[in-house]
């Protein structure tokens, strides 16, 4: 069974660089609001669909406010068969401070 890791934003700019799948799992007004780049918001809506379609040996990044619902999720995704996925510190907070310029607005 895969496990997940949790990853400092500077750990993860590479990985996005390599094509790293970003799921955020706020809620959809703060995910329209603003989000990382290239984000998908994935919810209990979307989030089967996501596993049955998404490349499980792809990198996924989970995302959240602070870094700490993104690990229960991190857990899940690894469950489900994802190979290499991470719950990112300190969460969309920190890293719209950190790169405010790598963030869309709604």
């Amino acid at each position: 069974m895969s496990t997940y890791s949790c990853i400092d934003i500077n750990d993860a700019l590479p990985l996005l660089e390599n094509n790293a799948i970003v799921v955020d799992i706020r809620d959809a007004v703060s995910f329209q609001t603003s989000h990382m780049n290239a984000a998908i918001n994935l919810n209990n809506d979307n989030v089967q669909a996501f596993i049955e379609e998404s490349n499980k040996s792809q990198a996924v990044i989970v995302c959240c406010y602070h870094g700490n619902s993104s690990k229960g999720a991190a857990e899940f995704l690894a469950s489900q068969g994802f190979e290499e996925v991470y719950s990112l510190n300190g969460g969309f907070s920190q890293w719209s401070a950190m790169f405010p310029e790598q963030c869309e607005q709604g």
